[in-house]
């Protein structure tokens, strides 16, 4: 890898408001889960759960749930991924980690299998949005959304639990802010 990838996945990435008049495609929301269901997740779990929203029916759904501050952007997305997890993830642990019975260390463990569903599956959601860029695309995360709202809206029936919200597509850099800054490495890494 060299000095052009980590500009795209990282250097030179930004988190964009505010969209092109062009169309993200199935083929490519499936070539990047393709990509990165790859991803390690602590034995293999895989609870992310994914609704790409592309319609506008489906972008009216979600509205009513948005923070205002979030409402042009996601209106404006050709893709807006709601990203959950499943907490009957532990039910797949049969095909997913065969080699043991992986489905016992969590049966009966509410705490343990929220904590492993979340973590584990955000993991998902930032290989997701690293997908994203990798294919030349741009995302925008957000938080500031009804996540009781939108899991009732997309995931009725489903044992899941919402955690963010990523519009995806091509960003238009005339909507973007000046760069913040980061932390420098020895403010808030340690080596011992």
């Amino acid at each position: 890898m060299n000095d052009e990838v980590f500009d795209l996945l990282f250097r030179g990435a930004r988190t964009y408001n505010s969209w092109q008049d062009k169309d993200v495609t199935q083929e490519q929301l499936r070539e990047i889960y393709n990509l990165i269901k790859w991803g390690p997740t602590s034995a293999n779990c895989s609870p992310m759960r994914t609704v790409f929203v592309t319609t506008e029916d489906a972008r009216q759904r979600l509205k009513p749930h948005l923070n205002g501050g979030n409402v042009e952007k996601t209106m404006s997305a050709p893709v807006t991924a709601i990203f959950a997890h499943d907490l009957a993830f532990y039910e797949h642990m049969p095909r997913l980690f065969p080699h043991t019975d992986a489905k016992s260390w969590f049966a009966g463990k509410p705490d343990y299998i929220q904590e492993t569903a979340f973590r584990n599956a955000t993991l998902q959601a930032a290989y997701f949005m690293l997908g994203v860029r990798a294919m030349g695309l741009d995302c925008g995360p957000m938080s500031g959304f009804d996540p009781a709202g939108v899991k009732d809206e997309f995931f009725k029936e489903d044992a899941v639990e919402v955690n963010l919200l990523c519009n995806i597509g091509y960003g238009d850099q005339d909507g973007l802010h000046p760069r913040g800054p980061r932390f420098d490495f020895d403010e808030v890494c340690t080596i011992l």
